[in-house]
């Protein structure tokens, strides 16, 4: 039997389009459990972040960050936080196991992990793939969690103050992981869950290893997904990340990804977002040794009414660093892009190369972008670009492919796939990187 703890239960039912947005935070902070005794030693930092979440409240387009993303739907939810596992089984999330990963998965449904569904057994010494509350026999996570800039940020509070468990991904000195770790994030969609998923990912000096993120849905419904992610990069190290989001147009998902980077490494982000009635992702990295390097690719494709809304930050500190962001957006009907992208260069990171692109492609009249790509350098001596394009499709470019036998339907989509391609490309695993194309190239007739 799930147990389920809800905003109705603590006197909320009946929330208006006025309710005071404080007050809601605090009720969604209210319906948090207690962590597992395996984790009481982390109850100092969700009491950290529970304290920071009485001095605020949900965002509103008053707040500069929220301008462009209305969150008063969200408000009007009651949402329940689920205490127990599923009853799924394998054949439930089969078609979303990446073949390459079969023996280095984590898989957690409506936000709680499923040790039946996971399989860690591909994996070599030095590399520990689990959930925290297991972790806690083998590693002490509070030097990390929570650690990074960024924490105070109203959703990561209220995911700190309320996780009950996560995953954690720890690469031993100079291990080189051949196959990808993937992290499987299952909904069922059957009430208004809000789950907050936990993700602290250390990779030790010269490891590398590649890591898969997925947000998955069985149904399309309702509910509330607040993730959290956090990458530990070290000297030399290496981590290749791809972070997927394909949730039910219905529900909301709000996710922080945080990177620190220490001197000679590498860090890369493959972004996709699909799906969401309201989507946030806020990357944020932060490069704190010299000759650093991050790559950031983004692709956002919304229909309908979706929202879909990319905020990133790149904080460059120490001399002699790189970095490359191109991030892409297909609107149709009547949806809704965001991209705000921020590059820090302070007078102490010299000698830094930057270049950032955002490209849109608007398929409908009523489709809508709202695009910031922001360069803020404060040091003399960079090269450091940025830029923004905002298009329809060419018409001469669908008459040359009508000239060539396809009709013009197909002939859009196929356009619309070449654009977005671009960036599914870059995705390092070969069978999640097919599976993104088909749903972004033209069917077969």
């Amino acid at each position: 039997m799930i147990e389920l703890s809800t905003v109705s239960e603590i006197g909320n039912r009946g929330l208006s389009s006025k309710v005071d947005r404080a007050a809601y935070l605090q009720t969604l902070l209210h319906l948090r459990l207690p962590l597992p005794e395996s984790l009481i030693g982390l109850q100092v930092i969700r009491d950290r972040a529970t304290a920071r979440i009485q001095e605020l409240a949900i965002p509103s387009t008053r707040d500069e960050e929220w301008r462009f993303a209305d969150l008063s739907s969200l408000l009007q939810v009651d949402f329940q936080t689920v205490s127990e596992p599923s009853s799924l089984s394998f054949p439930h999330i089969q078609p979303f196991i990446l073949p390459e990963a079969i023996n280095s998965r984590l898989v957690f449904v409506n936000g709680v992990y499923d040790p039946a569904l996971s399989a860690v057994d591909g994996l070599p010494d030095g590399v520990l793939v689990t959930n925290l509350a297991t972790a806690a026999e083998f590693r002490d996570c509070s030097t990390y969690l929570a650690q990074q800039p960024g924490a105070e940020e109203v959703f990561t509070a209220l995911n700190t103050a309320s996780f009950t468990d996560g995953a954690l991904i720890w690469v031993e000195k100079d291990q080189v992981i051949d196959s990808p770790i993937q992290l499987l994030y299952v909904s069922t969609a059957t009430q208004l869950a809000i789950a907050h998923p936990r993700c602290l990912v250390v990779a030790q000096s010269g490891s590398k290893l590649t890591l898969i993120e997925e947000f998955v849905t069985l149904h399309e419904g309702i509910y509330f997904t607040n993730a959290v992610t956090e990458v530990v990069v070290s000297d030399s190290a290496e981590v290749n990340h791809t972070r997927i989001q394909r949730d039910s147009v219905e529900a909301f998902h709000i996710g922080k990804t945080t990177a620190t980077q220490a001197q000679n490494s590498r860090y890369t982000c493959n972004a996709v977002s699909l799906g969401g009635k309201l989507s946030r992702h806020n990357l944020e990295v932060y490069q704190t040794g010299e000759q650093t390097d991050t790559v950031l690719n983004g692709l956002t494709m919304i229909t309908g009414d979706q929202v879909g809304d990319t905020h990133s930050a790149i904080a460059f500190t120490k001399p002699h660093s790189t970095s490359h962001q191109i991030h892409k957006c297909v609107v149709d009907d009547h949806a809704h892009a965001i991209f705000n992208g921020k590059v820090l260069v302070p007078k102490a990171a010299q000698l830094t190369n930057a270049g950032q692109l955002s490209k849109t492609l608007l398929l409908s009249p009523k489709a809508r972008i709202d695009t910031k790509p922001q360069l803020e350098i404060v040091a003399d001596n960079v090269k450091c670009a940025h830029g923004a394009t905002v298009s329809q499709l060419d018409n001469d470019e669908v008459f040359y492919l009508q000239s060539r036998g396809i009709d013009e339907a197909s002939a859009r989509k196929l356009l619309v796939y070449a654009f977005a391609y671009e960036v599914i490309d870059q995705i390092p695993v070969a069978s999640l990187k097919e599976r993104l194309s088909a749903i972004a190239r033209p069917q077969q007739p």
